[in-house]
């Protein structure tokens, strides 16, 4: 394709993907309460756990109610529409890559999603906890007034960081599919990438509780440990194939 084709088709997938979030976001109108509700329900179970009256949740402004409608709707269109426009993006860059990459893309794409959304799952549950921990340094004689708009940039925060958390296990894995580390390295390194998963979780999640920082680096050091024994699997695989797959250029290599 001549590169005025490429940027034809470039605008016909940007222009299909903001057809969909358009429509996410007409269709996400109609289910304003409900969603108020999900991204509300933590605020308030923290709310519940604290003494009466220590934090009152607030909007500012005039127009706040308002903005706050497309903020809400906006947000549920870009998650809820994100197979779509995703996939938009993906079969744009497809026919560029060859028959093996785009078969490991599919996989790594499979187990990715579910993961991240795992990720999200798990900061959703732990999210009231890390609230009612912050909010619980305000002094008893003060009343935390929590603005809205302050508390869904601290909840979209919350939840991407846990979301991509549980990614990092899935670049491992890539680093070691195109040979960059191996097996055995990760196993040499296991000891300080354990310490640096908890470090990541304390310096990552808002909260400074150790409840929300143990919730995250436990599953990261595990699928990292799962990440390790791919690792190595691959590389006795590879080294089947390949007698010098696994040496380093200043190796000899068997000779025959």
């Amino acid at each position: 394709m001549a590169l005025s084709d490429h940027l034809r088709e470039l605008r016909a997938r940007l222009l299909k993907a903001a057809i969909v979030l358009a429509a996410g976001f007409v269709v996400a109108l109609f289910f304003f309460d409900q969603i108020f509700e999900l991204i509300y329900r933590p605020y308030q179970e923290a709310q519940r756990a604290l003494p009466e009256g220590q934090t009152i949740p607030t909007t500012q402004g005039v127009s706040s109610g308002f903005l706050l409608y497309f903020k809400l709707c906006g947000l549920a269109a870009l998650v809820g529409t994100s197979p779509l426009w995703l996939y938009q993006i993906w079969a744009f860059i497809m026919p560029g890559l060859h028959p093996s990459e785009k078969k490991w893309t599919r996989i790594f794409t499979a187990i990715a999603g579910p993961l991240f959304l795992v990720g999200v799952g798990l900061g959703y549950v732990t999210l009231p906890k890390g609230i009612q921990v912050l909010i619980g340094f305000t002094p008893r004689q003060l009343t935390n007034l929590t603005e809205f708009n302050g508390y869904l940039s601290f909840f979209s925060r919350t939840l991407l960081v846990f979301g991509v958390a549980f990614e990092i296990p899935v670049f491992v894995v890539l680093l070691n599919m195109v040979g960059i580390v191996k097996g055995a390295q990760l196993g040499r390194w296991r000891p300080w990438i354990i310490i640096g998963s908890f470090i990541f979780a304390a310096a990552a999640t808002p909260s400074t509780d150790p409840f929300t920082m143990t919730f995250m680096a436990v599953p990261m050091v595990a699928l990292f440990l799962v990440s390790e024994v791919i690792a190595r699997i691959n590389d006795r695989r590879r080294g089947r194939r390949d007698p010098n797959a696994g040496l380093s250029p200043d190796e000899a290599s068997p000779l025959e």
